[in-house]
């Protein structure tokens, strides 16, 4: 029998409703905007609990309102049917806000002209980064959809040794563990934010391949199997006593958790498990210190310094590129705030979602290292939802 509930516009729970829109409107007032108007599908997803065409007309002090153009049908408060964005007009009449903040840095400036003339006596003012800082800090409800993601993406990584047969490349080695999350729930939606890093399911390497620099901000890099998707496995057959690095996919309900885990077709090098017992003690300092009140820019220092004491650090986060962090924020995109980067602003907050990732890419040896995502507490050390075995797993 079908359910009124599967055609409600608005799918998250009053109570948690009110705590996304009462930081937005926080931070709406701290950039002194009187309305944001979103249209990008993260936004409308982290409002409604599912992606619309349309948008969302959030007053600082006042109504909710939906204008939608597809689906048409969806039940609820305040939602106003409409062909296209002139139509807005009509229904706000001379309500519409004095300064009104539009998604600066994902909307196309051609959209952004058209709104302008919807709204003529309107201010327009950047939403992006109201956003991003609304969604930096999780809800309770939030917490526990990146936390059951967390529970089916360690269980998928379980799977991972019995998928692997000898003689394989790693893009055979994916495609089985791509297989394996999808059908353990696995939406294989890899959500981006901006529009200058693509990738698709995730990051599996070996050899040296793990050394091919890529044109995004990644980590890791690779050679990918097309110069359209220059990132990742490029067929290279995984070789006996090699070291494969996986992280793939942790979207099970549209909130995303980060995870990393090597193996081996046989025994790893002493190199590998060297680099690989570093990278877990310094994703857990970092996970130690990442504390309600830290600086971001704090936890990246820590980790560069023990990599360098360890003798590492030529190898740390790349090789022939290495990436400016160790650490991301992510949520319902893979790369949120806060960020641990060198100069980076950010002040941790109770309700971050950080995915922490300590890599090494040593020539002759490849990609080694872990990833966990965290929640930051209220008060202690940050707590760890990802809790595949964390030692190179023998692919034997």
């Amino acid at each position: 029998m079908e359910s009124k509930f599967e055609h409600q516009l608005v799918l998250w729970p009053a109570d948690d409703l009110n705590l996304r829109l009462q930081r937005v409107r926080r931070l709406m007032s701290e950039a002194g905007l009187d309305a944001v108007l979103l249209s990008d599908n993260t936004n409308a997803f982290y409002i409604t609990g599912r992606v619309i065409r349309g948008y969302i007309y959030i007053e600082n002090s006042g109504r909710t309102l939906f204008f939608v153009r597809r689906p048409s049908g969806l039940l609820g408060d305040n939602i106003h049917q409409i062909r296209k964005p002139e139509d807005i007009t009509a229904i706000l009449g001379n309500t519409a806000a004095r300064t009104i903040g539009l998604e600066l840095d994902s909307l196309a400036y051609s959209m952004v002209e058209r709104l302008r003339k919807v709204f003529p006596d309107s201010e327009i003012g950047n939403a992006s980064p109201v956003m991003r800082g609304a969604r930096a800090v999780k809800t309770p409800l939030e917490i526990y959809l990146i936390t059951e993601s967390g529970v089916k993406q360690t269980e998928a990584y379980r799977h991972i040794p019995h998928l692997y047969q000898e003689g394989m490349t790693d893009i055979e080695f994916q495609i089985e563990i791509e297989r394996e999350l999808r059908l353990g729930g696995c939406l294989g939606q890899f959500r981006v934010t901006g529009d200058d890093m693509e990738i698709y399911m995730g990051n599996v390497l070996t050899g040296d391949n793990a050394d091919a620099p890529s044109p995004y901000d990644f980590a890791m890099g690779g050679a990918g199997a097309s110069p359209s998707l220059p990132v990742g496995a490029d067929g290279t057959i995984i070789r006996p006593n090699a070291v494969v690095m996986v992280d793939v996919n942790g979207n099970f309900n549209g909130y995303m958790t980060d995870m990393t885990r090597c193996y081996s077709a046989g025994e790893p090098s002493a190199e590998a498990v060297k680099a690989n017992e570093l990278s877990r003690k310094i994703c857990h300092a970092v996970a130690d210190a990442a504390v309600a009140g830290a600086a971001a820019s704090d936890l990246y220092k820590m980790a560069v310094a023990m990599a360098d004491e360890a003798g590492m650090a030529q190898y740390f986060m790349g090789h022939r590129y290495q990436a400016g962090f160790i650490g991301h924020g992510l949520g319902i995109t893979i790369n949120e705030a806060p960020v641990l980067a060198p100069r980076s602003r950010d002040v941790l907050e109770a309700g971050n979602v950080i995915a922490v990732e300590p890599k090494f890419v040593i020539p002759g040896v490849g990609a080694v290292g872990v990833e966990n995502t965290f929640v930051v507490q209220p008060s202690g050390p940050a707590k760890c939802l990802t809790l595949a075995p964390e030692e190179i797993v023998n692919l034997q």
